[in-house]
């Protein structure tokens, strides 16, 4: 039987959303295409249809992830000068974000394993790393000069998913929120006042 075209477009694009998450949640080893399709709701011969490879998947799984945390953090960048930056901070070092990897940052969830990438998965998450730092450029401050606001903007990315990373790899809760409550102070966000 076949589909529409409407239908296939439907299928590929919950294939993407499950790849996504379960690719941040368990890695890109952790899962294979089975799992996949079958969380998908799908069968397994279906996959081919759609993607060439895991590594293709993989590739346009963390750019649907990417854009979508770009997509929050212009929002956020919208609001009123000067909170913008502590509510990016707020968002991202939030217990949520920290207890919930299979819907939070790809660069906090895979980064290691992204490093270790040859394909295309890297030069999608070097353009979702830009895209970012477009955002933090206008308003992490910094300076008055555009190399400087840059800098800064790449130590506060840094400094965001540095202690996320942090955060989920240690044992201990108290630990980890110690660590989200000292990020997040460092970039003006009291996390006890977070919403997230």
């Amino acid at each position: 039987m076949r589909v529409s075209r409407e239908q296939f477009a439907e299928n590929r694009q919950r294939i993407l959303e499950v790849a996504a998450r379960l690719f941040r949640e368990k890695g890109f080893e952790g899962v294979g295409v089975d799992g996949i399709m079958e969380e998908a709701g799908l069968t397994h011969g279906g996959f081919y249809g759609h993607f060439a490879s895991k590594a293709d998947l993989a590739e346009e799984a963390c750019a649907v992830a990417l854009g979508r945390s770009a997509e929050k953090w212009e929002a956020i960048a919208d609001g009123p000068p000067g909170t913008t930056l502590a509510e990016i901070a707020r968002s991202y070092l939030s217990k949520r974000h920290r207890d919930d990897p299979g819907g939070g940052c790809v660069m906090a969830a895979l980064g290691g394993e992204v490093a270790r990438r040859s394909d295309g998965v890297r030069t999608t998450v070097t353009q979702g790393v830009r895209a970012q730092l477009g955002i933090l450029e206008g308003v992490a401050g910094g300076g008055s000069s555009k190399a400087e606001r840059r800098e800064n903007a790449i130590a506060t990315l840094s400094g965001l998913v540095g202690a996320m990373v942090l955060a989920r790899l240690v044992d201990e809760s108290s630990l980890s929120n110690e660590i989200l409550s000292a990020a997040a102070a460092a970039f003006g966000a009291n996390s006890s006042k977070s919403r997230c």
